[in-house]
C-alpha cells in the first residue's frame, strides 16, 4: 500500500492513496487518523467521512447491523475507497468539511437528514464571538456542520487558546475570567489587533494554518529563551 503526496492542507503536506475496491477482504487501511471518500466508477464522491483510526472506521460499513440504514445502500452503490492520512483527527475533522464542499456528496446529505449537528460560528458583531452552536445566528460566518460534536469543541478549544477569541455574550468593560486565564484578548478592554486575530482564526478553519505554525513556532522560541523547553 503506498501513499503519495497528492494533497497538501494547513500547509502540510498529506500522503493520499490509490483507492481500493469497495470490498472488505480487499481493503487495507492504516490504523491512522485521515479522512475517507465512498467513490462510483465514474469518479463521483458519494460520501466523505472522517476517522481517528482509518482502518476500524471504514471496517465498520461492513457489519451486519450498521447504526444507519442508508450504509448499505452506499456501500453497494460505490465502487472504490479512497483515503487521505493526515497528522491529526482534528486536522482531520477539518479537512472532512473542506472535501465536504467541494464534492457535495449524495449521502452525506442523505445522513444528516432529521438531524441537528452544530456548526462553528463567527458571529457578524464589532468584536465577533465563536460559538459552537445548532442554531447559527443571522448573518454568522459558519463552519459545519459537524457529525462529531465533541470534535468541533475541541477545535474551539484549540482557536481560542491560540488566538484568544471570546466566546462570552456581552463585552465587559474590565475584562472577564477568560482574560485572566489567557482564553481571550479582551477587545472590551483593548481591541487593538483583536480582528486581525479573528481572521487568522478563519484562515485556519478554511485550511491555512500557516498562522498557527508561526505561532506556535514563536512561542516555542520564547520558551526557549527562558529555558523553559
Amino acid at each position: 500500500m503506498l501513499g503519495e503526496r497528492g494533497h497538501q492542507f494547513m500547509g502540510v503536506d498529506l500522503y493520499r492513496f490509490t483507492p481500493m475496491p469497495v470490498n472488505q477482504a480487499l481493503l487495507d487501511l492504516p490504523n491512522k487518523p485521515g479522512v475517507y471518500l465512498f467513490r462510483r466508477s465514474d469518479g463521483r464522491v458519494q460520501y466523505v467521512g472522517k476517522a481517528t483510526n482509518l482502518h476500524n472506521r471504514v471496517k465498520s460499513y461492513f457489519a451486519k447491523n450498521p447504526d444507519r440504514d442508508k450504509i448499505p445502500e452506499l456501500v453497494a452503490s460505490s465502487d472504490d475507497v479512497e483515503f487521505i492520512v493526515t497528522q491529526s483527527p482534528s486536522e482531520a475533522l477539518i479537512l472532512e468539511r473542506q472535501l465536504i464542499r467541494k464534492h457535495k456528496p449524495r449521502y452525506n446529505s442523505m445522513l444528516m437528514d432529521d438531524k441537528s449537528y452544530p456548526f462553528i460560528a463567527f458571529t457578524d458583531h464589532e468584536f465577533p464571538r465563536v460559538l459552537y452552536t445548532r442554531h447559527p445566528p443571522k448573518g454568522a460566518h459558519l463552519w459545519g456542520p459537524f457529525p462529531d460534536a465533541s470534535a468541533a469543541k475541541q477545535v474551539i478549544k484549540l482557536l481560542r487558546r491560540q488566538f484568544g477569541i471570546r466566546d462570552c455574550p456581552e463585552l465587559l468593560p474590565k475584562g472577564c475570567l477568560a482574560m485572566h486565564i489567557g482564553l481571550c484578548t479582551a477587545p472590551c478592554v483593548q481591541p487593538k489587533g483583536y480582528n486581525e486575530q479573528v481572521r487568522a482564526a478563519e484562515s485556519v478553519l478554511n485550511g491555512d494554518a500557516s498562522v498557527l505554525i508561526e505561532a506556535l513556532q514563536e512561542e516555542m522560541d520564547a520558551a526557549s529563551e527562558d529555558l523553559d523547553y
